[in-house]
């Protein structure tokens, strides 16, 4: 095996997607803790005197307790270099988290076991499911009372249409949970309530191992043996093609506030998880082990760093290696521009780095060159496939209170449409021109005035508008031209595109039936 295949193989880049408040925030604490990243688990809320989770970095993050923006970070744990995107879970910042699971290999889905498949995890798996990625599951909050374990799988078949395999059974729940059992390695985890970091593993030669009396209430422990025995009659085979092509979910058992059961998930995804695989372009399949370098930009961030208002590109390696310095050429500005000092992170946390590897995430500083989707590439001009883009819900015209601002306001709305934090539309033969934000979600409302107001100091208004839908237009000219003297709510996007407004369904039909010549798309990229 080469040093590039070996050094490839060893990585392990994947997402974590989940409802709001099932504690994929708090999971991602624990995993980067058991790589000896942090020193110190974080929590999401908690007194004044708590220490913040690492991964919600941004300001508006920690006062809310919830996470808005994907978070990047990387660490070691035996022999593998593991890179997590920390996606938002909140439905308002959809399209960030959607963006970013283009750069995952795989994802892990945190369930709360008290609540079982909310909404956005629905959707989340939906995307993941598209991509045909394998899918791993943890069913959080053990030490809370929550739903029968059964009655949780049955769930994930009917809503999600995916099987599962519990890589790991838990013996009891709330206030009687006394562990989880590993079927693999017939070990019992025992939990402790009064230390729960404090765990005992215990080697058994089975359910049935008369040791286990000494360890477990006689009622649970029945309970136990049953079960398992009707998993292991009526339950799915344990099948790895199935796990890698995402049609069998491998489920583990845990709390991860109490870091019970989070080491044993990672020890066996780092064995089922796959290692980088390539990703479709217009030249073809690319390989991870191609020696050629290349990569694709998934994100931008403004100002990680307030203090010197910078702006990183993220950047997944997708093929052979990153060296220090290195030329690549800029496919889609059709330039050659040279790598200097990338990063990796750890939050907002950032080192720099001499070599990467495909399946590494890398930050590049951005003075304004890079777009979402943009591709890098070493040897040869092509292009990965176009990012998930969707369709505004929710616009609001947008202006700056204080004339003096106008510069900074400018820059920041600049900067977080090129984030694709918003999308900026201007108003199309209409005086004086206006500027409308577009969002996904209403939250994003609020994200953004925060982020102009402290990171730009600029104040904005915002008058919110009554359309709930977006179409680019495109056509034959003479078609265009007469739609565009006589259409009503028509802006241009940042490409000088046409953009027309609705505000209902109907609407929007009426006017596909009065020009039938004209083609209407869901996104920029017009498919």
């Amino acid at each position: 095996m080469s040093k590039l295949t070996e050094e490839i193989q060893s990585r392990k880049t994947f997402a974590i997607i989940s409802h709001p408040d099932a504690g994929k925030t708090t999971l991602t604490e624990k995993l980067l803790y058991f790589g000896g990243a942090i020193h110190e688990a974080g929590t999401v809320k908690g007194k004044k005197n708590t220490k913040h989770a690492t991964s919600d970095w941004m300001e508006i993050e920690k006062q809310r307790g919830i996470s808005v923006t994907s978070s990047v970070m990387e660490f070691h744990y035996k022999d593998h270099q593991i890179n997590i995107l920390d996606t938002p879970g909140h439905e308002d910042f959809s399209e960030d988290t959607y963006r970013t699971l283009t750069a995952a290999d795989s994802a892990t889905m945190l369930i709360d076991a008290a609540k079982g498949v909310e909404a956005q995890t629905k959707k989340l798996f939906k995307v993941c499911s598209m991509r045909g990625i394998p899918i791993f599951t943890f069913i959080n909050k053990l030490d809370r009372q929550g739903r029968d374990p059964f009655e949780l799988m049955e769930e994930m078949e009917n809503l999600l249409g995916i099987r599962s395999y519990p890589m790991n059974w838990p013996i009891g729940m709330g206030m009687d949970f006394y562990g989880i059992y590993d079927r693999h390695s017939k070990k019992i985890e025992l939990y402790d309530a009064d230390n729960p970091s404090n765990v005992e593993i215990k080697q058994t030669t089975g359910p049935d191992d008369p040791a286990l009396d000494d360890w477990i209430e006689p009622t649970l422990l029945a309970q136990f043996r049953e079960e398992i025995e009707l998993l292991d009659v009526a339950g799915d085979a344990y099948d790895e093609a199935k796990i890698k092509n995402g049609e069998l979910t491998p489920v583990f058992f845990g709390s991860a506030i109490s870091n019970f059961g989070v080491q044993n998930f990672l020890e066996h995804f780092l064995h089922l998880a796959p290692a980088p695989v390539g990703r479709k372009s217009d030249k073809g399949f690319i390989e991870p082990a191609q020696p050629g370098f290349s990569g694709f930009v998934f994100k931008i961030q403004a100002n990680m760093n307030p203090k010197h208002r910078d702006r990183i590109a993220f950047l997944r390696i997708t093929s052979g290696k990153y060296t220090q310095g290195m030329h690549v050429s800029h496919v889609r500005q059709n330039k050659t521009m040279r790598l200097a000092q990338p990063t990796q992170f750890l939050a907002q946390d950032r080192n720099i780095v001499t070599e990467a590897y495909a399946g590494d995430i890398i930050g590049l500083y951005d003075p304004g060159t890079f777009r979402i989707g943009d591709t890098l590439a070493e040897d040869d001009h092509f292009q990965f496939d176009e990012m998930p883009h969707f369709s505004p819900e929710h616009f609001a015209a947008i202006s700056v209170k204080d004339a003096m601002k106008h510069k900074s306001f400018e820059k920041g709305l600049q900067q977080l449409t090129e984030e694709g934090a918003v999308q900026l539309f201007h108003t199309y033969n209409k005086y004086p021109e206006q500027q409308i934000i577009g969002v996904v979600g209403v939250l994003q409302f609020e994200v953004m005035e925060y982020r102009l107001k402290n990171e730009y100091n600029a104040d904005i208004r915002l008058e919110n508008l009554p359309f709930s839908i977006a179409r680019w237009v495109n056509g034959e000219s003479d078609a265009m031209e007469t739609f565009k003297k006589r259409q009503r709510n028509l802006t241009l996007d940042r490409d000088n595109r046409i953009v027309a407004l609705f505000e209902n369904e109907f609407q929007m039909n009426m006017t596909k039936d009065k020009y039938p010549q004209l083609m209407f798309y869901e996104n920029s990229y017009m498919k």
